[in-house]
């Protein structure tokens, strides 16, 4: 018998992860830079956040050490291909590579630290006793889920009702119109790549510290860097769009778990427990279709059917025309 309260609840905890990352893809993606470092600024965050726990025994100083470190090593794609002009595709996938080496040897030894502080989990009252929705939404989640729950509505309000908001998508946009009418271009962009960075490290800390607690290896992450990105594009750069996507990621992942569980299913033989490779083929599913959405969003005609930021991808150079 399948559980889909459970797999519900697990989909909002595990969906939060990706939807931190995507709301900091959309921010960077906004202002017109590309990362796809996502991946690695996810793992270097995993692996601070867990390191900081282990070493000094505090869960919330290991979330703001990730948030530093993966903000610091987007600044480096920053530099690269905001000053020096670098492709932002090559650049990205560059970072991505350094974050995954990094982490991978200053997290040596790390998966047989043992016991660690985690995040705790907490129920709201009276919510949490709403009909369906209470145990779904407010039951035993930890803090970053409703944090989740908050960022979402306050990224779309910045980015849509706010001066600096609109800021954001003039540079993203237009950002030669926004240089002529004083809006520092380059400043704005490295700004937003850093804090797309900086939720790319929460969304890091969150998985070795409360959605897959007590780990962490060069699997921690398992590719959700990447359904980030590709979510960013199946959302048309909109938080609340990611928000859903995020969520139903999540679910799917757990239900792909638990319908390789019981022996029948609905009255019948379970295919997926006899046939275990067809549950590896579930599994691999999610991530085909984010490789497609990549493929098929990169087109130039693709961008602009779907609302992609106009500058998106395209190093701004002052006094060039057609920036």
């Amino acid at each position: 018998m399948i559980d889909w309260i459970a797999i519900l609840q697990a989909g909002i905890a595990s969906g939060t992860v990706l939807l931190f990352a995507a709301i900091g893809e959309i921010m960077a993606e906004r202002s017109g830079v590309m990362n796809l470092g996502v991946e690695g600024m996810m793992l270097i965050g995993a692996m601070t956040a867990y390191r900081t726990a282990v070493t000094i025994d505090q869960p919330w100083v290991g979330l703001l050490f990730a948030m530093l470190a993966a903000g610091i090593l987007s600044l480096l794609h920053a530099v690269v291909s905001i000053h020096f002009q670098a492709d932002q595709v090559v650049s990205g996938l560059a970072i991505n590579f350094v974050g995954i080496g990094l982490s991978m040897v200053l997290g040596e030894g790390l998966s047989k630290a043992g016991a660690v502080s985690l995040l705790p989990t907490i129920t709201v009252p009276l919510l949490s006793q709403i009909p369906v929705l209470g145990p779904i939404l407010f039951t035993n989640h930890n803090p970053m889920t409703y944090l989740g729950y908050a960022l979402t509505p306050a990224a779309w309000f910045y980015i849509h009702r706010t001066r600096p908001g609109l800021h954001l998508r003039a540079v993203g946009e237009h950002p030669a119109a926004a240089d002529a009418m004083g809006i520092n271009v380059y400043r704005l962009r490295y700004g937003y790549v850093f804090a797309g960075g900086v939720l790319a490290g929460l969304a890091g800390g969150t998985i070795s510290l409360a959605v897959s607690p007590g780990w962490f290896s060069e699997l921690t992450t398992s590719g959700q860097g990447w359904i980030a990105i590709g979510l960013v594009i199946f959302a048309q750069w909109n938080p609340w769009r990611a928000a859903a996507g995020a969520y139903m990621f999540g679910a799917l992942r757990r239900l792909i778990l638990d319908l390789q569980g019981p022996q029948t299913l609905l009255g019948f033989a379970n295919p997926f427990f006899y046939t275990p490779r067809l549950g590896f083929f579930l599994q691999m599913l999610p991530y085909a279709l984010v490789i497609l959405i990549l493929f098929i969003g990169s087109r130039e005609a693709m961008k602009k059917r779907v609302g992609a930021p106009a500058a998106l991808g395209v190093p701004y150079i002052r006094g060039e025309r057609g920036t």
